[in-house]
């Protein structure tokens, strides 16, 4: 089997719908087991994490920055640093905010460089666009809530809420998003994690 973590933060519960979509996406591929954790239990069970083939990190974006809960699990990591535990597994990242831009790239780029520092490989979204709208992409108001990548984001997945409840935000095409992240991430790995094998 193929184990993902996925690890989040979510004050309001918009990151954990799409941590939520993330895992949904990962465990449909075939051999992949996914264990979802909030950043707090990742801190308390986190050599459990070494035995994960794959951590996605997933944080709201606040004042343009990751949430200080994710921060705490970052720091709580360092001693794996230390050991390179986790060099070599595969890492991705997904975050939300209240607006379309909200500053969010600042909060992936602190996680990606974090997967950066342990040497893990990171899987970009690999989407287009408002890849199942191109034609929106022509028209003054853009992609609609239903458009997969309608932020534009390649880094990982953008999550627009606005002043939203979870449930109402975000809106259809961001989960989707998600959805096909945690594919994304599940292939890669395994890919990665069989070739690793069949060297071996």
């Amino acid at each position: 089997m193929i184990n993902i973590v996925i690890v989040y933060h979510s004050h309001y519960g918009h990151t954990r719908l799409q941590a939520e979509a993330v895992a949904k996406g990962a465990a449909s591929v075939d051999r992949v087991n996914v264990t979802v954790l909030t950043a707090k239990d990742a801190v308390e069970r986190i050599d459990e994490l070494d035995r994960a083939d794959a951590i996605v990190f997933g944080s709201p974006t606040y004042m343009g920055s990751m949430a200080a809960e994710m921060k705490k699990f970052l720091e709580a990591a360092v001693p794996k640093w230390f050991t390179q535990a986790w060099k070599n597994k595969i890492a991705g990242a997904f975050t939300n905010s209240s607006s379309f831009s909200g500053d969010k790239l600042n909060t992936l780029m602190g996680l990606f460089i974090n997967a950066m520092q342990h040497g893990m490989i990171f899987v970009g979204l690999g989407l287009l666009p408002a890849a199942n709208e191109t034609e929106s992409m022509r028209t003054p108001t853009g992609p609609s809530p239903n458009a997969v990548n309608r932020v534009g984001s390649f880094i990982g997945p953008m999550a627009a809420s606005f002043q939203l409840n979870p449930g109402d935000g975000p809106p259809p095409g961001d989960l989707e998003t998600a959805r096909l992240y945690g594919i994304r991430v599940a292939e890669v790995t395994q890919q990665f994690v069989l070739g690793r094998k069949k060297t071996d």
